[in-house]
């Protein structure tokens, strides 16, 4: 099948991408003849449309924007008279605007290399798969897609691709962290790992809904809303209101990922990656607090552990546990904790030490070590332990392109994107799979290889439910 042209329209090149069983779009490199195999030339700019521009969106586009390696070509948001646009719209006014993705593509696909996909965490995967059925890069924020089978589905469409560059919004993962825990890795400083903590414990927009939260509100629809085009996927339609859009949405099952969802990809991105954790085979809600008995938000605080399985020779099976609320924080154990000394006796003391700072520690056979969230690189604890060893830890670069630059130098083959699908993919799907088990409680086994919960069959059906009816074409692509 060749390329489609811009004056194909959009359902009829899905209907017959589907009849043939498989895409076999031509990337722009053979198409048009290109050396680089992104098919842009290294000094060219991308030309850059964006899906969602407000809030996050925004803030992505303008570093995007300010590295100097793109053009914005195209902006589509549901709520382009919205305050949370307006910034994004007045500084590309050149760009045309659109409120819906498909509309844009059938205009502008020609005229695009790559995406970035930023709306709310339900609407990620139509986009994006469409996006990359259409040969463009593509940028989505974290996490990847809503649901378990959604993120599958990515992972097989950018595999069908290898061409595309992909990148999971998680910036952090071209950080510091990154490149420290990579290097510490390889030279196996980082190893033996058998648990983990995380965290994240500042508030969030829906503590203390849990009681007073029934049914979805309904408020009227504000000018210029798009609010069809905003449920995008999603089976159950809901009423407009301010607790869904412009920034509430996280809260909602339905929709959002709750704090694991949101703050998860910043915190565990280079364990799962680096320790090969793949994916857990039970998981377990040892404390949930504030639970929405309607089912409709997330708990107010919750503690999830994930069992991994054994990996390799110093691979040990590990336990992830996640601590999310605001008084439910872990705490590091006594023998890693600084000593504390006592003014009056000069005592000096060791004990538990509260953790209030987002991040992790990962207990080893041998090393504990404590770090934070996004690229902030870890630290081996106590202090007096990596004293004794600091002068062997193996040295990492500091200087490198960050996760928006790297995106872009990837799309002109000059770098290789540092958390294409086939990584943030099945790290994504760890996070699918803890929401589950925060709505659930109890104990969910799930196999790895059916990739199914065998223990709870609501669960297992929301590992992959029912797109809306007329959204059902990119679950066939």
């Amino acid at each position: 099948m060749n390329l489609p042209k811009s004056g194909v329209s959009r359902r009829g090149f899905l209907k017959s991408s589907a009849a043939f069983g498989a895409l076999t779009i031509l990337p722009s490199y053979i198409a048009l003849g290109n050396k680089s195999s992104t098919g842009l030339a290294p000094s060219e700019k991308v030309n850059l449309a964006v899906i969602g521009i407000g809030n996050q969106g925004g803030n992505d586009l303008r570093t995007l924007f300010g590295s100097g390696h793109c053009n914005v070509v195209a902006r589509c948001d549901i709520d382009l008279q919205g305050k949370h646009t307006q910034k994004s719209l007045q500084q590309f006014p050149d760009a045309p605007t659109f409120t819906d993705f498909r509309v844009m593509f059938d205009k502008m696909a020609g005229q695009i290399d790559a995406v970035l996909i930023a709306t709310p965490d339900h609407s990620h995967f139509a986009a994006t798969m469409m996006a990359l059925s259409l040969g463009k890069h593509v940028y989505v924020e974290k996490p990847l897609a809503h649901t378990f089978g959604q993120t599958e589905r990515l992972m097989r469409m950018a595999a069908k691709h290898p061409n595309l560059v992909t990148q999971m919004g998680n910036q952090g993962h071209s950080g510091a962290n990154y490149f420290q825990f990579k290097a510490w890795r390889e030279a196996g400083i980082i190893k033996d790992i058998t648990r983990i903590t995380a965290h994240m414990n500042s508030p969030r927009r829906w503590h203390g809904w849990g009681n007073s939260t029934t049914a979805y509100p309904s408020e009227p629809l504000p000018p210029g809303v798009n609010w069809e085009q905003w449920m995008d996927t999603v089976a159950q339609p809901h009423p407009y209101s301010k607790k869904l859009h412009p920034a509430e949405w996280r809260s909602w099952y339905d929709y959002g990922s709750g704090c694991f969802g949101d703050w998860g990809p910043h915190i565990l991105d280079t364990c799962h990656r680096f320790l090969e954790l793949g994916l857990p085979t039970k998981l377990t809600a040892v404390h949930r607090d504030g639970v929405n008995q309607s089912d409709l938000i997330y708990p107010d605080s919750s503690t999830i552990r994930f069992d991994f399985p054994e990996r390799g020779p110093d691979l040990p099976a590990c336990e992830v546990t996640w601590y999310d609320g605001v008084k439910n924080k872990p705490q590091l154990e006594t023998e890693f904790s600084e000593p504390v000394t006592n003014k009056e006796t000069g005592e000096v003391t060791h004990g538990p030490t509260t953790l209030n700072r987002p991040g992790k520690v990962l207990y080893g056979k041998e090393l504990t070590f404590q770090g934070g969230h996004h690229g902030q690189p870890l630290q081996i604890v106590p202090r007096e332990k990596y004293k004794a060893m600091r002068d062997e830890l193996p040295k990492f670069s500091q200087k490198n392109s960050n996760h928006y630059a790297n995106f872009l130098l990837a799309c002109k083959g000059e770098e290789t994107a540092r958390s294409p699908f086939s990584v943030s993919g099945e790290l994504t799907q760890v996070f699918n799979l803890g929401v589950l088990s925060q709505r659930f409680g109890g104990e969910l086994e799930f196999d790895s290889n059916s990739k199914q919960i065998t223990n709870n069959k609501a669960a297992n059906t929301l590992l992959d439910p029912a797109p809306r009816k007329g959204w059902e074409e990119f679950y066939r692509l």
